[in-house]
């Protein structure tokens, strides 16, 4: 990952933006692809796979486990040998970082481990997050835990029974989607016919169709490529949709003036990712979404207005527009996004604290639920005016990323950075080169590159 200063002055775009971007590969594909080529009976490479901290921890942990893997970043490729099932070290201490997919996923696949015996931790942010409704569910398949601190809660050590039983599981899942596709992923590989069954909704729905999907794919095989190494399948990965959303919007930000790009990754895409729901959110502010044969191409419009949008579904996404919205033309409000307060932060409260840092009204719904933000394009210009806004990102990847699109933004009119973000390195869990892709697309726009 580039090194990155503790403090980054974001560079407003003097002219339209013009250019085009590779998205990197998606990491909610990516995590589940690693962990599901591990349980085929033969290796599998992962094609355009995601390298960021989220993806390295899941290859660090499936290294740990005794899985043979072999990682290309350059070429976008990570080879795993698979067991068949089977997890080979009885004994591991595993570290999830902040990543819930490793953090919920791997917890369950351990449980395929007879006899297993598992101590596992993560980050200060992860301890915090929501692992009750999996533990539960595990718990009536077998498994003990043992906490180091808060009960349901890392860190922890577990025992594993090995999945031998069959039925019914209910499992609540309410507050993290996560916790389901986990126990999808392992019922898949049980010795007994096993089936999740949730009590009550979820959230982000599509994510569980995501999973669904891609189960079937590596439990009954797919196609190898044409040319490709006789012992190998290919898996491929779409490029990131959550990514794309900041890009997508990125024209709102170069004063409204037409400036047309392409988000390579997002052509040809399959129905995997919910997030790319996002794209209608665009044409409905105001963008213009053209769709073609491998790529989508946005075009600004002639002007942005608010909306009233529930991002349930795509939650990821709401961060991108909430840090947008000084721009748009009426009130934006934003429901659906209770889960998200436990998530990386309280994501909720971490964009009305940011944005009323930058003099817009933004308010939380009394139900904890939502967010609805009042712009205010003239106190806003006025604050930076008189000093440069710093943000403060919480250790959060999306935070970063969404205000560094305001940031792009002339709001003085003279090309100087008027809006700083601290802790930008934090982009490196999902997006590691997110301030490359956009400063290049920057210097391309300027120079009128095409």
């Amino acid at each position: 990952m580039p090194t990155l200063p503790a403090v980054l002055p974001i560079h407003p775009f003097t002219t339209p933006v013009r250019g085009t971007v590779e998205l990197p590969g998606s990491k909610s594909i990516t995590n589940r692809a690693l962990l599901l080529a591990a349980l085929c009976k033969d290796p599998v490479r992962v094609q355009g796979a995601l390298f960021s901290r989220d993806t390295e921890i899941m290859i660090e942990a499936l290294r740990k486990l005794g899985f043979k893997i072999q990682t290309d970043a350059a070429a976008k490729t990570v080879r795993v040998e698979g067991e068949g099932g089977k997890i080979p070290k009885a004994k591991a201490v595993l570290d999830v970082g902040n990543a819930g997919t490793v953090a919920r996923f791997l917890t369950a696949f351990l449980c395929l481990r007879k006899r297993g015996v598992y101590t596992l931790d993560g980050d200060a942010a992860m301890r915090k997050r929501p692992m009750k409704g999996l533990l539960d569910a595990l718990r009536k398949l077998g498994a003990k835990f043992e906490f180091k601190g808060a009960a349901d809660h890392f860190p922890f050590t577990m025992k594993t029974p090995g999945l031998e039983r069959g039925g019914v599981i209910e499992v609540d899942a309410s507050a993290s989607s996560q916790i389901f596709s986990a126990l999808m992923i392992v019922a898949a590989w049980a010795k007994e016919q096993l089936e999740p069954k949730r009590v009550g909704p979820t959230v982000s729905e599509p994510f569980v169709r995501m999973t669904a999907k891609m189960i079937p794919q590596f439990s009954r095989g797919f196609k190898p490529v044409v040319n490709a190494p006789k012992f190998d399948d290919i898996y491929f990965i779409e490029g990131d949709a959550t990514a794309a959303s900041y890009f997508t919007i990125l024209p709102i930000a170069t004063k409204g003036t037409v400036g047309t790009y392409q988000i390579f990754g997002l052509g040809e895409l399959t129905d995997l990712q919910g997030d790319t729901a996002f794209l209608h959110v665009a044409q409905k502010v105001g963008l213009h979404v053209r769709k073609l044969a491998h790529h989508t191409e946005i075009s600004a419009g002639s002007g942005y207005r608010g909306l009233t949008q529930n991002f349930n579904p795509f939650s990821d996404t709401f961060l991108t527009l909430a840090a947008l919205a000084p721009l748009l033309d009426g009130e934006t409000i934003i429901t659906g996004i209770a889960h998200t307060r436990k998530q990386e932060t309280d994501r909720v409260r971490a964009m009305a604290t940011e944005l009323q840092r930058l003099g817009q009204e933004a308010v939380e719904t009394p139900d904890g639920d939502g967010l609805i933000i009042r712009p205010n394009l003239s106190a806003l210009r006025t604050k930076a005016k008189r000093k440069p806004i710093v943000i403060e990102t919480y250790e959060d990847h999306r935070v970063a990323m969404s205000f560094a699109i305001l940031g792009s933004h002339d709001l003085l009119g003279n090309g100087k950075p008027w809006l700083h973000l601290k802790d930008p390195a934090c982009v490196g869990k999902t997006f590691p080169k997110f301030f490359e892709v956009l400063e290049k697309l920057r210097l391309e726009s300027k120079a009128g590159k095409k």
